[in-house]
């Protein structure tokens, strides 16, 4: 990102956090609930008001953002040289108990600074809303006038008057000019609703979300909001601990271990008080698993971008946790209970993303023989990390709490993906031993087939586990309906899905291994070589052959990956198996042309005879079986494509 579209970035965050600072201090006033339905009724409105103006402030442009805070910087100014002249005037009333003891009680070391001090905000307040010089003059006069009567020492009650008048000038200029800058911010806001409409009805809401989202900067709004807000409190709690310490005797430049863990035990909890913070909270968990993402990218060396991914699913994961458990709605102390337990869960899903990180890398340096030492450590260590780090976190949490629903969700999750770290490292083993050895190993197919259905199995029983698991959590310990809603995803994505799509491999798997079966097979000896190769893998039959009915010659192995994926020859595109069908003549014979072994020539037909046989056959229908056969050759021409390609890197 070039430096100034980076300065327009950060300009944009700072803009938009105070909004959201609003936001959340309304949401926290808001539950000071009075006694009377009417004083509930008006602070329920003066909260959804506050709300939905600190949202339409929020969605503004840059440029009406930064007017919107002039205006606003204005208001303040005017409010404070108001407010300073009326406090000025009852502090000269020696009987008011607002009197100051630090400032004079008159002559000109109290009005010379008040005259210095409202000309500064006079000057400020006509800048900021851009007066006209005329009008600038008489504002700053008025501003100066509570002062010229402290000057000429007029009665108490003369200065009062001069101050209110001074007020109310002040305060209808302000108005008409906020009158006449209304129709700005109008349009302004009318240009912001039409423009989201116009994505809505263009794009879609998913779009229109996503612009949205991005122009506001939203996860940078709420990371700073949280941040800021830590920071602060952080600042005052220091503080006390300090004006308490140094009361009780105890002062010390650093602050005791003891203090130090309830100060951040403190600042953890004041961090998920509100849906609001729980989003800041949620945002700063996004940046954090984002470059720990890179990092491991980085690491292990894979250049996928779907695996950078980890920056989004973690904060989401956080986010509905806090929500199914009703992390803000706690106590202090069992919220941070809470919010300990749902990091132990999201750590464990953060660990499982990783896996799924590290093993396509893992698959990719085992099949492409890579022997290179530097490639393969990085990505073993970190299979090796993911295999420890889930026992000591079992056996940490086994040391320290008793069995309960929460102990043995995590526990589960961990067994698991031990197991598919396990899982992915026999497949990695079995790769490189097939590697190492030149003759082509048959069996390699079933064996990873075996582990990857074993490693399946297991997980599909982890997630029934897990199913009945989070079903008796709902109806005896935290039932709500958030919780039933993740009930039933898990239950289709990880149970139904998962339970057919392993089904229907299995029967794809049986389907093949029979028509492999139901192929003549030609034994290589010596004296009876096939003087060809495989048309898939490209290498010689050194051991056997499997015979198609249009007599191409392929390895067993390369064959069954094929009918995978469809059920026809790869040289001539016909059927491979064909039950109580009979064979059809080919006039080829091998993978060169050449007669197979033991297979008798086909009789030539003449061409008196061919010509008879074309014309009693309906050429209409060829031509429509032409084009079929068309449509589906070019239908299956991606899909052999990418077969070819990925044997030819298993066999290099």
């Amino acid at each position: 990102m070039a430096a100034p579209q980076r300065v327009r970035a950060v300009l944009d965050v700072a803009l938009r956090v105070p909004p959201v600072f609003i936001i959340d201090a309304i949401l926290n006033s808001a539950h000071d609930a009075s006694a009377g339905y009417l004083a509930v009724l008006a602070q329920l409105l003066l909260t959804l008001l506050g709300i939905l103006a600190s949202i339409v402030v929020l969605v503004l442009s840059r440029r009406a953002l930064f007017k919107f805070y002039t205006i606003s910087m204005a208001l303040v100014i005017a409010a404070t040289s108001v407010l300073v002249n009326y406090y000025t005037i009852l502090h000269m009333n020696s009987n008011s108990a607002y009197k100051v003891e630090l400032l004079p009680a008159s002559g000109p070391s109290l009005w010379m600074p008040l005259v210095v001090l409202q000309l500064i905000f006079g000057i400020g307040f006509v800048t900021l809303l851009e007066v006209q010089s005329t009008y600038s003059q008489l504002i700053i006069v008025d501003l100066i006038v509570p002062s010229i009567g402290l000057v000429l020492e007029l009665p108490a009650d003369v200065q009062e008057t001069l101050v209110i008048i001074s007020g109310l000038v002040l305060a209808i200029y302000t108005t008409v000019c906020l009158l006449l800058r209304f129709k700005w911010f109008y349009y302004s806001t009318k240009y912001t609703v039409l423009l989201l409409k116009h994505m809505y009805q263009v794009y879609g809401i998913q779009v229109m979300i996503e612009d949205a989202w991005k122009k506001i900067h939203f996860p940078d709004v709420l990371r700073v909001f949280w941040l800021t807000r830590l920071a602060t409190q952080a600042v005052f709690l220091v503080y006390m601990v300090k004006v308490s310490s140094a009361n009780a005797g105890e002062a010390s430049y650093f602050l005791p271990w003891s203090d130090f863990w309830e100060l951040v035990c403190t600042l953890i909890i004041s961090g998920c008080d509100s849906t609001l913070t729980v989003l800041g909270m949620s945002a700063v968990i996004s940046s954090m698993a984002h470059y720990l993402g890179l990092g491991i990218l980085a690491f292990i060396g894979s250049t996928e971008e779907e695996d950078k991914r980890l920056g989004f699913v973690a904060p989401v994961l956080f986010f509905i946790l806090a929500l199914q458990t009703g992390l803000s709605g706690l106590q202090p102390e069992e919220r941070l209970i809470r919010l300990c337990r749902n990091m132990c869960l999201l750590l464990t899903a953060i660990l499982h993303f990783i896996h799924g990180m590290t093993d396509p890398v893992l698959m990719s340096l085992s099949a492409s023989h890579v022997s290179s030492f530097r490639r393969h450590f990085p990505v073993l260590l970190v299979s090796a990390f993911l295999f420890v780090l889930p026992i000591l976190l079992s056996c940490v949490l086994w040391h320290c709490y008793a069995l309960n629903t929460w102990l043995f969700a995590v526990t589960a999750f961990c067994v698991e993906l031990c197991m598919k770290v396990i899982v992915s490292l026999t497949v990695y083993t079995l790769f490189m031993i097939d590697g190492h050895y030149s003759v082509v190993w048959e069996k390699l197919d079933d064996y990873v087939y075996y582990v990857r259905s074993t490693g399946s199995i297991i997980e599909f029983i982890f997630g029934v586990i897990m199913f009945g698991n989070g079903a008796y959590t709902m109806m005896f310990e935290s039932g709500s309906k958030i919780r039933a809603c993740m009930m039933c995803l898990h239950a289709y994505f990880n149970i139904y899905l998962q339970a057919r799509n392993g089904w229907k491999t299995f029967v794809n798997r049986r389907t093949a291994v029979k028509k492999i079966n139901s192929l003549p097979e030609v034994n290589v000896s010596e004296g009876n070589e096939i003087d060809d190769v495989c048309a898939i893998c490209y290498q010689e039959f050194r051991t056997s052959a499997r015979v198609t009915p249009c007599h191409h010659y392929f390895h067993a192995l390369c064959l069954r990956k094929w009918l995978y994926i469809q059920d026809t020859c790869p040289m001539c595109h016909q059927k491979v198996y064909i039950d109580d069908e009979p064979k059809e003549s080919s006039t080829f014979s091998n993978n060169n042309g050449n007669l197979a072994p033991n297979e008798e020539p086909i009789p030539d037909i003449g061409d008196g005879e061919l010509e008879q046989e074309l014309n009693d056959h309906d050429l209409s229908d060829d031509e429509e079986e032409e084009e079929e056969w068309t449509a589906e050759q070019h239908q299956l021409a991606t899909d052999e494509e990418e077969f070819v390609n990925d044997v030819h890197a298993l066999g290099d």
